[in-house]
């Protein structure tokens, strides 16, 4: 199923009940082999570079997806709250699949320096986000910066048109 849903080079990362809510799921992502591995977090930066990643999600027997992370953040409902601005071309990636809540991520945006070679943007701290499963509403939503509420989707990227009166 991983292959299927981002190709030959996925890699599937945990598999299970991730969200503690009775159903199987997969975590896979497509690596990104510009970026240096610090999947042990030694480095400043700590995390598993990727391009891309899905929680794929198995309900009687039907496979569907239940997030996807690529160029943004996002679920079956909408774009996830608090993603950063603009397109992201590579991510940093910690989990833990086992914690009380269920499984835990954290994407924090990377971009390319002046040297050619990834790294985390300045900012990036400040612009990564943790999703979890929220039981509430039965999908994977990020959280406030404090951890403590789940943010809604956003529907659409664009920017709406604006009003202007004469």
């Amino acid at each position: 199923m991983a292959e299927t849903a981002l190709g030959k080079q996925a890699e599937v990362l945990a598999r299970g009940d991730l969200a503690r809510n009775g159903l199987e799921q997969i975590l896979a992502v497509n690596r990104n082999s510009s970026l240096p591995d610090d999947s042990a977090g030694t480095a400043k930066h700590s995390g598993i570079p990727i391009i891309r990643a899905v929680v794929l999600q198995n309900v009687n027997g039907k496979w569907s997806e239940v997030l996807r992370c690529d160029e943004y953040l996002k679920n079956p409902t909408g774009y996830l709250g608090g993603s950063p601005p603009g397109r992201v071309t590579g991510w940093r990636l910690q989990y833990a699949p086992d914690t009380k809540q269920g499984l835990e991520l954290k994407f924090t945006p990377a971009e390319a320096d002046s040297e050619k070679q990834i790294s985390i943007s300045d900012g990036a701290a400040s612009q990564s986000l943790v999703v979890r499963w929220n039981a509430g509403v039965k999908r994977y939503q990020s959280m406030d910066r404090a951890q403590e509420r789940f943010l809604n989707e956003v529907p659409t990227l664009e920017t709406p048109p604006s009003i202007l009166s004469r």
